[in-house]
């Protein structure tokens, strides 16, 4: 994919995210606003997957360690072709595969089911020890929440993944700046997150998290990157694109009403217009 479709793919993701938490009525609208353009990247240009095969052994894995944003991650995976996009409007309903955290056992393209944070980190990290043990080229990826963090479990799994020199490994920080309770660096903050990612011996890259060339970028470099895991610090803004929902603290975990959701997708509509006029 070129730059332009990645940005209408992930405005595409966007749009079914506010989709799944209106038609549940509750969900996590904000991280997964500023995770999709990483979502996209991930699934569209980077990742070695097949919707057709979502099991097959040589495949790349994803962790989602911020589970709570799946409707960012449900979106994405339907826009890859995991399974249909109308489900999403079954997000959260009795019956629905599509729970409120990313189950593997039930959903087509989950590597492992995630949502008490800290921990899915660890999976990745036993994923990438396991490839590396095993001789196999598959890669892990994973994101984690800004004020995840703050989880004491990420600096253990942190350390282990230096330690064994998982090169395979790339973790992905989400750094909108805004958790359930408010500002990260207010609440505990975990700042300057790169120095510490360094002093655990990562190498470190820092970026924009919605500018395509940044993050075509740091992927690239992290692939190039032999002897350490790689950590990419994506700078974001928690509800991107949805005007009301930016940068409020507010939007963590609450989902919009009838009238709030038309307003948002009318805001998505004008960001895909635009990007059609391009």
């Amino acid at each position: 994919m070129n730059k332009l479709e990645l940005m209408k793919t992930a405005n595409e993701i966007r749009k079914g995210v506010v989709t799944a938490t209106h038609s549940a009525k509750s969900g996590h609208p904000g991280g997964s606003l500023s995770a999709a353009d990483i979502y996209t990247y991930l699934y569209f240009e980077e990742m070695n997957i097949d919707p057709k095969d979502p099991k097959k052994a040589d495949r790349d894995r994803f962790v989602l360690s911020k589970g709570h944003t799946a409707p960012g991650y449900y979106s994405t995976l339907a826009q890859r072709g995991f399974f249909p996009i109308e489900d999403l409007k079954t997000l959260r309903k009795v019956g629905s595969y599509l729970q409120g955290h990313p189950d593997m056992k039930h959903i087509p393209g989950v590597d492992m089911s995630s949502g008490s944070l800290g921990q899915g980190v660890s999976a990745a990290v036993g994923m990438a020890l396991s490839a590396k043990l095993s001789g196999d080229s598959y890669r892990v990826y994973t994101l984690l929440g800004d004020g995840e963090i703050q989880e004491g479990q990420v600096w253990e799994a942190a350390m282990l993944a230096a330690h064994r020199k998982l090169d395979n490994l790339v973790v992905i920080v989400d750094n909108n700046n805004l958790q359930i309770d408010g500002a990260i660096d207010e609440v505990n903050s975990p700042y300057p997150i790169d120095k510490k990612f360094d002093a655990f011996n990562f190498h470190v890259i820092n970026i924009n998290g919605h500018d395509f060339d940044e993050i075509d970028a740091a992927f690239k470099e992290a692939k190039a990157t032999k002897g350490q895991p790689t950590a990419i610090i994506a700078k974001t803004i928690k509800g991107k694109d949805v005007s009301f929902m930016e940068n409020q603290a507010s939007w963590h975990g609450a989902a919009p009403n009838d009238e709030q959701y038309a307003t948002a997708m009318a805001d998505l509509e004008k960001v895909g217009e635009a990007l059609c006029q391009k």
